[in-house]
């Protein structure tokens, strides 16, 4: 399954056009996405108005949905932070490292446009689309 990550919804929904985005518009309809329930609270914060929050809350309620944190998962998120630290990468944001955890434990793939995601597919497996 296919998990799509804010940096790459954030500019999909705001009109930017680059690989990520040319990538899930011609997926949209032909390949099973996951929203996560992290990718969906990072998505509908950042919507000012309550008509575009709806909008966008009704169509990614049309895509399979999940809870991405447990506490083995969130164990193990530390564990490849700390791992990724030790090779000298640091990670900016703890729910990027809980993002790619789920990836790697579930082995789904992330389309995504966030370096901190790198040193997850360089050094821990994590399957990426890179369109």
């Amino acid at each position: 399954m296919l998990v799509v990550d804010t940096s790459v919804w954030v500019d999909y929904f705001n009109g930017v056009e680059n690989p990520q985005t040319n990538f899930l518009h011609n997926v949209l309809d032909a390949t099973p996405i996951l929203i996560g329930d992290l990718i969906l609270t990072e998505i509908l914060q950042g919507f000012r108005h309550d008509p575009d929050f709806e909008t966008v809350r009704r169509t990614l309620g049309r895509f399979t949905q999940a809870n991405m944190v447990d506490t083995a998962l969130a164990v193990q998120s530390a564990r490849n932070y700390r791992f990724l630290r030790q090779k000298g990468i640091t990670v900016r944001k703890t729910i990027d490292s809980l993002i790619a955890t789920f990836c790697i434990e579930n082995e789904h793939e992330l389309l995504h446009n966030d370096n901190d995601f790198d040193g997850y597919e360089k050094h821990l497996g994590l399957r990426v689309i890179h369109p």
